[in-house]
């Protein structure tokens, strides 16, 4: 019989899980260009981002109950140590279970991503076979499973254009390699993207000023007789 483990993210069935959902979420990735992006995982073992050639830098940071560890360290309830619009990609990989303030690092991650960047999210889906042994598993520390149809809905309500929104992974987290249709309804973990607006630039009406010239006074050819006397 297995035995509860605190490193449920070290676990071999959510590595599984892990590594479907990058791949999954990878090819529209591929798209993102910029200098920075940042990564928020769970663990420093998992803190390879995707390959993605045509961004920069990459920030990584793990959530660590309320701290946040990685390349800055810092304090969960004092937001990501970063300015507004730094990052072109953010990707929340199961950080969002793992703080004490997902939706904090909700709106911290919808903060610093520049507008026209991508915001990327992935979890153990509450409504799965997964989430009973999920659960069961990190007995003893506070996990937090959203549902990604309220994650969409948040969103969208920020600002965000949803490109992708879907079901990955086994069935079970026992896992068999075997993948069937199911798992696109039934799958153990999901992956979500969505594009933040950029912002709409409003063009300026400048208000013409009535113009008063002397009687005898003479107007340019180009100048409406439209001024005042």
């Amino acid at each position: 019989m297995p035995q509860r483990d605190q490193s449920i993210y070290a676990s071999a069935p959510v590595r599984r899980l892990l590594d479907d959902q990058t791949h999954a979420m990878t090819p529209d990735l591929q798209r993102c260009v910029g200098d920075y992006a940042l990564l928020v995982g769970t663990s420093a073992e998992d803190a390879s981002p995707p390959a993605l050639p045509m961004l920069g830098c990459w920030i990584r940071m793990q959530v660590e109950g309320n701290r946040y560890q990685g390349d800055l360290l810092a304090a969960s309830d004092e937001g990501l140590p970063f300015i507004d619009d730094a990052f072109e990609l953010v990707l929340l990989q199961h950080a969002l279970e793992a703080t004490v303030m997902p939706a904090s690092l909700l709106e911290e991650a919808v903060r610093v991503l520049a507008p026209g960047g991508v915001l990327a999210i992935t979890g153990v889906h509450p409504m799965s076979a997964w989430a009973p042994w999920f659960r069961w598993r990190a007995r003893g520390k506070r996990l937090t499973l959203s549902m990604p149809l309220r994650l969409m809905h948040a969103l969208q309500q920020a600002g965000f254009e949803i490109e992708q929104a879907r079901r990955v992974g086994c069935v079970l987290p026992a896992g068999v390699n075997a993948y069937t249709i199911s798992t696109k309804l039934l799958g153990g973990g999901y992956v979500v993207i969505a594009r933040k607006r950029r912002r709409v630039v409003t063009p300026l009406r400048i208000r013409p000023t009535p113009l008063k010239v002397p009687a005898s006074g003479r107007l340019s050819p180009s100048t409406r007789r439209s001024a005042v006397l």
